[in-house]
């Protein structure tokens, strides 16, 4: 199994969050976190600078069997890109055991 972590621009969750439930992906956690990131340029509205060093984005996380891995990962990309700085960063790891509280269950099938 392989736990999945995302973070990406606020503005593309509901378009990532579809695209995950195309390829299958149907339960995964998310939290608003703020991040600093390489955009050094602050922003100009109406006259008044903002800074844009400290950047709201969304964070992932989603644990799927290795079989799911390539597509979950694929739809992320795919669905959360811009082409511009800021787009986020994907991260993966390796989960050992996975259980299902309310039975006791544990394993890959506990993810269905």
């Amino acid at each position: 199994m392989k736990k999945i972590e995302a973070i990406i621009r606020k503005s593309k969750y509901s378009v990532v969050k579809e695209a995950l439930h195309a390829v299958g992906v149907n339960f995964f956690s998310y939290w608003d976190v703020t991040g600093l990131g390489n955009e050094k340029e602050g922003h100009v509205y109406r006259g008044v600078s903002y800074s844009t060093s400290d950047i709201q984005r969304r964070f992932l996380s989603i644990v799927v069997n290795d079989d799911f891995e390539e597509a979950t990962i694929k739809a992320i990309l795919e669905s959360a890109s811009t082409g511009e700085v800021g787009d986020g960063k994907i991260f993966v790891s390796d989960v050992s055991e996975v259980y299902r509280i309310r039975t006791g269950e544990k394993g890959g099938d506990t993810l269905k």
